[in-house]
């Protein structure tokens, strides 16, 4: 199987779809939390929760939005926009699934990708449209040599 950052060294396309998947803990939101120092009580605490109508705490939005972000890395993709809703809770031990897609693609790297979040239920937790310019010509030769050398600066290695 051709991994992402190969897929990304080959050339990104319209069309081209992504999929990752990752079951977040108690560690990750306190470890989020204390990065973006969001400490909203809904992702702590079990009564603030309730009072909220949630059998239990949730995770940050952004923490699980972060899936897309780890596609957008391994592809080397350059952010300029992204637009998230947020269509349901998250809890710790869900396993949430990312797909990523590429809609448009101009002659200038400039790229746009839908992307869905679901439960293993298929329920949709986060749908999202971001904008940004893929890997040109250079980048993908310096993708071809990272890759060539094992991809030392790649944490999913």
């Amino acid at each position: 199987m051709v991994g992402f950052r190969e897929r990304a060294a080959d050339g990104l396309q319209v069309g081209d779809l992504f999929r990752t998947s990752r079951t977040f803990t108690d560690d990750d939101v306190i470890r989020f939390a204390k990065i973006s120092r969001d400490y909203n009580p809904v992702h702590f605490d079990a009564r603030f929760a309730k009072a909220r109508n949630l059998p239990a705490p949730i995770c940050h939005g952004l923490l699980a939005a972060s899936l897309a972000t780890e596609i957008g890395g391994q592809v080397g993709w350059l952010a300029s926009a992204m637009t998230f809703r947020f269509k349901g809770p998250v809890y710790v031990g869900e396993t949430i699934t990312c797909i990523w897609v590429i809609t448009a693609l101009d002659q200038n790297g400039r790229a746009e990708a839908s992307v869905k979040l679901t439960k293993e239920d298929g329920v949709t937790v986060i749908e999202a449209e971001i904008s940004g310019i893929v890997p040109g010509v250079e980048e993908r030769k310096v993708l071809r040599q990272m890759l060539s050398e094992g991809d030392p600066t790649n944490g999913l290695t």
